[in-house]
């Protein structure tokens, strides 16, 4: 059965401070966090207007992939320069998370039909080529754009201003 309640109600309420929670924190059910999205510059004004479109493929399967960590969203997409990219700051909502912490989980590429909102894939846990913490929203809706970032190049995520 659908859930029909406001899952942006915790934003509308008094006082409302989205969390930045660290990558390596496991995320708490049904909480809205910053997290990051890499995409090309181009596709911005459409996401924007439109909203995000689910991937048909992927590590973790259909979904949208995002990351609290904004050096893994500035990495994509692979193979473009800087230029080229974008980096979005979201709001998601993040609904029933479950962590996939290894390469052969059971529920890997199927989560999503098993009640979950998110996939969790902490950092260095194998998951990732680059150790970077992912997370894959199997609905679009939970993700709202609050600002547009151009990709800097660093090694550690403090180097970005406290905005960010």
């Amino acid at each position: 059965m659908a859930d029909y309640r406001n899952i942006w109600a915790e934003e509308d309420g008094p006082g409302f401070v989205p969390i930045k929670l660290q990558s390596c924190t496991a995320p708490r059910d049904d909480k809205i966090y910053v997290m990051y999205h890499g995409t090309r510059a181009s596709d911005v004004d459409s996401i924007r207007k439109n909203g995000f479109q689910r991937s048909k493929v992927g590590m973790l399967g259909p979904g949208v992939y995002v990351s609290r960590d904004i050096r893994k969203a500035s990495r994509y997409p692979l193979g473009l320069c800087d230029s080229q990219k974008a980096v979005l700051k979201l709001r998601v909502n993040v609904g029933r998370v479950i962590k996939i912490n290894y390469q052969e989980h059971p529920y890997k590429k199927t989560w999503h039909s098993h009640g979950y909102d998110t996939a969790w894939c902490p950092p260095n846990c194998g998951m990732v080529s680059s150790g970077l913490e992912e997370d894959c929203v199997s609905n679009p809706t939970r993700i709202k754009v609050v600002e547009v970032l151009r990709p800097k190049a660093c090694e550690d995520p403090w180097d970005y201003p406290d905005e960010y």
